[in-house]
């Protein structure tokens, strides 16, 4: 008998704290120095294109592509590099960073300008060469996704604009004041990748959108690059993680990513609305990807906001330009609370897949101590893929890579609602990647 999945997916409803979407985005500008670290993406990083003492502007090739999934890094702002040597990333790596003292001047390179594209070829070769992976926060190699494996065909495109973490709206801001760009992005996609449908996937809790969004599909319906099947606006119940890709299509197109598939596996491209409106951006500019719109709030910051910075700009700048701290921040995140990434430093850079930064203070930032599971089955309830978190972590804390593996712990998403809701208060979701950690070393996926 084929399982049934039921119609209303399971997850978690946390505070929003969408205490900024209603502050317009703000560029920041004035850094005295930048640091680019060359290796921003899933897959291989780059190598270095230049070296102590050489002048780089704005647009700048910096780093050259390693391999097939690389991307190029450009220079975001003009100057001098002072140094380029190996320092440690946000997630503990250590890759090379290129580092970039400032001229105050923001010359543009005379590289930038606008590709010409005539087909689908071209169109993946210039998303590459423009530096761009996926700005939601996963940063998948965008090229990467356009391409299918053979055999598959793709014939739907959804833009992703749930937005379902605490805190970030980066992207709610985006959709307000770049409606045009939005879909003029979502038009070249589908009209050099031959996908003949597009899915605007938004959560009720962004209803302004609609009308926004509305009136621009309205302008370019008819349009010889408009797609065959149209653009349409779909408003989803506000339930985390609505804005996971796997659940996304699941609740906008009714249809299951295989374990250990990709989107491509089912004919659907997810793209965040961020990184769609990118695309206009490049195509009209010829501007690589140098800036990034992030949130930043927290209870610790003095005045949340929306800017859009420097790739390579040191978060602790960034802060201090945006307003400071009213009161000094015991941990700091890159990301959104439910999946981001606990940094140790604020010298770490702004990167091209980073949305938000949130100081939290003292009593935000305090982590319970876990106590024994009491077998509540909360966990399993609010599992979006309808896993056993118990299991699975436990499995993880005694290395049982047969039982990790039959209880599908490479299905899982990473989304945190099993911690979310445990009252024990259990590490379940640092555990199970740890388990994801051991089954990928053992080769047994």
């Amino acid at each position: 008998m084929r399982f049934k999945w039921p119609k209303i997916l399971q997850g978690v409803h946390p505070r929003q704290n969408k205490n900024t979407v209603n502050s317009a985005i703000s560029r920041l500008r004035g850094f005295d120095s930048v640091s680019i670290p060359l290796d921003m993406q899933i897959g291989p990083g780059c190598e270095s294109l230049v070296k102590k003492g050489d002048p780089v502007e704005i647009g700048q090739k910096i780093g050259e592509p390693l391999g097939d999934w690389s991307v190029p890094v450009h220079a975001s702002i003009s100057g001098t590099v002072k140094s380029v040597k190996r320092e440690i990333l946000s997630d503990g790596t250590h890759v090379e960073y290129v580092n970039i003292e400032s001229d105050g001047k923001e010359t543009v390179s005379a590289e930038v300008s606008p590709p010409e594209v005539h087909d689908r070829a071209g169109f993946v070769a210039a998303v590459r060469a423009s530096g761009l992976v996926g700005l939601g926060g996963a940063a998948f190699p965008t090229h990467i996704k356009m391409q299918p494996p053979p055999g598959k065909t793709l014939d739907t495109l959804i833009i992703n604009a749930a937005e379902c973490e605490p805190y970030i709206t980066s992207d709610h801001r985006i959709c307000l004041e770049y409606p045009e760009q939005i879909i003029k992005g979502i038009m070249l996609t589908c009209h050099y990748l031959d996908i003949p449908t597009a899915v605007i996937a938004l959560e009720d809790n962004k209803r302004d959108l609609v009308s926004v969004l509305q009136a621009e599909i309205d302008k370019v319906k008819g349009a010889p690059d408009y797609p065959a099947q149209g653009i349409s606006l779909r408003v989803l119940p506000t339930q985390y993680p609505t804005g996971a890709e796997k659940v996304l299509i699941r609740l906008v197109n009714d249809r299951i990513v295989p374990e250990g598939g990709l989107p491509a596996d089912v004919g659907v491209l997810v793209q965040n609305v961020g990184t769609i409106r990118y695309i206009a951006e490049y195509f009209e500019t010829g501007m690589p990807l140098v800036t990034k719109i992030v949130t930043i709030d927290g209870s610790a910051v003095s005045s949340p906001a929306n800017l859009e910075v420097p790739i390579g700009a040191a978060i602790v700048e960034v802060v201090e330009k945006s307003g400071g701290c009213k009161i000094e921040a015991a941990k700091v995140i890159m990301g959104g609370p439910m999946m981001g990434v606990a940094i140790d430093d604020l010298s770490r850079p702004i990167l091209k897949h980073n949305n938000a930064i949130l100081m939290l203070d003292e009593k935000d930032a305090a982590l319970p101590k876990e106590i024994a599971c009491i077998q509540c089955g909360r966990c399993t309830r609010a599992c979006p893929m309808l896993l056993m978190p118990t299991t699975l972590d436990m499995a993880a804390r005694i290395q049982d890579c047969e039982k990790l593996n039959r209880y599908h712990v490479m299905n899982c998403i990473e989304c945190g609602c099993c911690t979310y809701v445990c009252p024990s208060k259990r590490y379940l979701l640092q555990n199970i990647r740890i388990g994801k950690t051991i089954v990928r070393q053992t080769g047994k996926s």
